[in-house]
């Protein structure tokens, strides 16, 4: 009973003595490494959480030797921000390059293969982003910390409706009908649409083959949108770090 209740107060007291060391060091760090948390800053916060972790819950473990450490990955993390500054190469070399996904309202799969998103993924973080019509994007960009940057459309950019002189007018949102192939029927039936009639619009846009429609989606006027696989006629700009 008292080895436990040893045991416990020497949890219980580093606790007490690692978080203010732990908080010291997160701001040391910055922003940069709490906020936006790219490849490099990430591994630093996972192995920070395993070392404080595996001190905090094992008594037998040195203590003075975590603190070190935690002192030690702070210390490192900035001097390879510092270094990240000064050389783009280093910058290259221990981050994510940017990723296009979606360009003139098509998605790329070749890039969302590249990076390992679902449709699903992408078509979560646009409605993040109150894009809820894959058609109203020009680039949406995968950025190295994981988040989605969009660039809508100009027609689609936002303004007041105060702006425009008109009264609030329908929203759009349009409803995913064919993934990789896949044809959604509850989205079919919800319009009270079926498949001969998808047949029929896939051919009037071009596409003689469901397996050839990467992505396809239909919005409250029973417009069809289609992204193909491997689409090239599509003008991916240069948005890359560096060489």
């Amino acid at each position: 009973m008292m080895d436990f209740l040893k045991d416990m107060l020497i949890v219980l007291l580093r606790i007490v003595t690692i978080l203010p060391l732990l908080l010291f060091i997160t701001l040391f760090m910055g922003k940069r490494a709490i906020g936006q948390l790219p490849v490099f800053d990430f591994l630093i916060v996972v192995t920070l959480g395993a070392v404080v972790g595996a001190d905090i819950a094992d008594p037998n473990i040195e203590h003075l030797p975590t603190a070190f450490a935690i002192i030690a990955l702070g210390v490192l993390q900035r001097v390879v921000a510092k270094w990240k500054i000064k050389s783009r190469k280093i910058d290259q070399f221990i981050t994510f390059e940017p990723t296009i996904v979606i360009q003139n309202g098509k998605l790329l799969d070749k890039n969302l293969r590249k990076i390992r998103y679902s449709i699903d993924n992408i078509i979560q973080m646009l409605r993040e982003k109150n894009v809820f019509d894959i058609n109203d994007v020009e680039t949406a960009i995968i950025e190295a910390n994981g988040s989605l940057s969009v660039l809508k459309k100009p027609l689609k950019n936002t303004v007041t409706l105060e702006d425009m002189n008109i009264q609030k007018t329908r929203s759009s949102i349009s409803f995913p009908l064919v993934a990789e192939g896949k044809i959604y029927n509850n989205v079919l039936s919800y319009f009270s649409l079926n498949e001969v009639w998808l047949q029929q619009q896939i051919v009037a846009h071009g596409v003689h083959n469901i397996n050839d429609i990467f992505f396809a989606s239909i919005n409250d006027r029973q417009e069809l949108h289609i992204c193909l696989r491997d689409e090239n006629n599509v003008q991916i700009p240069p948005i890359k770090h560096e060489k």
